[in-house]
């Protein structure tokens, strides 16, 4: 007579927290922080066409800051997009996009070329501390019963989620 054991999977521990971050990922902050960072990529990617850096100094050229402000704000987006689907996940990506956020701060002054004028310098500065902002913001989401846990807090009564 054999007996097999559930998988890991199948834990209640883990089951518990897979709802809690389920529950955290359908909070209003998580919902605008997820937004807005959608948007910020999004005009990262397309800012040398509206601030109109795009071809620096009158060549039809792509300019490099172009090029790497089109695949910084596409790689941003792509990795803070998810935050409100598989939030499990969504801590180690948010780290990564706070890393192109850095990065986006300070690739006028790295790349190569004359591409620091005060357009891209001023753009780049703006949107990389609003994406550094908003990648800490979504590291830092949480399920409200961690939070409980850790402080010692007791469930609400009923054992209800405080909303």
């Amino acid at each position: 007579m054999s007996r097999t054991q559930p998988g890991i999977e199948q834990h209640p521990d883990l089951l518990e927290l897979r709802a809690d971050y389920e529950r955290a990922s359908t909070t209003n902050r998580s919902q605008a922080v997820e937004a807005m960072a959608l948007l910020t990529g999004t005009y990262l990617a397309a800012s040398p066409w509206i601030v109109g850096f795009n071809a620096l100094f009158g060549f039809n050229a792509l300019s490099t800051i172009a090029v790497n402000n089109l695949i910084a704000g596409i790689a941003y987006a792509l990795l803070m997009g998810g935050v409100g689907r598989g939030f499990e996940r969504a801590h180690s990506r948010a780290w990564a996009a706070a890393v192109i956020a850095l990065w986006t701060i300070i690739s006028p002054w790295c790349i190569a070329g004359n591409v620091s004028t005060t357009r891209t310098i001023t753009n780049n500065v703006i949107v990389g501390v609003i994406g550094l902002i908003l990648a800490l913001a979504a590291a830092s989401l949480r399920p409200d019963s961690a939070l409980r846990k850790r402080r010692g807090s007791p469930e609400p009564a009923g054992g209800l989620p405080r909303t």
